[in-house]
This record gives structure tokens, sequence and C-alpha cells, in this order.
């Protein structure tokens, strides 16, 4: 039996910026996506802390350092600058491996910096 469990979290980051004129997806500085073990391309659920929404998008590399965390496309429209979220991916595996399954956790400080 597989089932899924908490991959990646960077709990409580700021949205910089919303850009309703874009493709679609959640762009997000590259040192925080390395320290959460998360990718480009990656399924992510993006929880606004400011309005309780949550939805389902993609992973775009913001540039490495920036602190970006930009809500793209129909997106831009569940956040505004300076809401708090938290950004879940998940995995599924084996019920036997998910019990010992350490999950990366990052916690983001002022400027969404690590």
């Amino acid at each position: 039996m597989t089932i899924e469990v908490l991959k990646s979290k960077v709990h409580r980051a700021v949205i910089t910026e919303a850009n309703l004129n874009y493709v679609g997806s959640l762009t997000l500085d590259e040192d925080l996506m390395e320290a959460a073990n998360m990718i480009e391309n990656e399924k992510v659920q993006v929880v606004n802390v400011n309005n309780g929404t949550r939805l389902e998008t993609y992973l775009i590399k913001g540039k490495r350092g920036s602190g970006v965390c930009c809500l793209n496309g129909p997106a831009a429209r569940q956040g505004a600058m300076g809401d708090i979220v938290i950004i879940i991916s998940y995995a599924a595996m084996d019920f036997e491996k998910a019990k010992t399954f350490k999950p990366s956790l990052v916690f983001p400080r002022e400027g969404n910096k690590l």
C-alpha cells in the first residue's frame, strides 16, 4: 500500500508579488526551493494564512537569493503582496517507509531569506 505524506514545506513565506498576466504557477527563490528539497515544475499546494485560500500549482525557479515568492496567472487572484503563505508538497510512498520518512521543513526569515 502507498500513501501520500508531507515531503516538503516552506512555512510562512511572504508573497512579494502577484502577476496576473502570466501563464500560471508560483515563482519561488531557488534558495528556498533547494532548502525545502523542491524542484522546478513540482506540484505544490499554496495555503494563504491571510485569507484561507488553498490552491494547487507548480513551481518555477526564482532568482537565487532574491526572496521572490510570486503568484502567477489565475493564482494571483488568491493572494496579495505581503500575505503569508505555506507552500507544501507531498510524496507517495510505501506505508512502512512513510513511518520513518522525515520531510524537509523551511522557516524563512524576513525577506524570505534562510
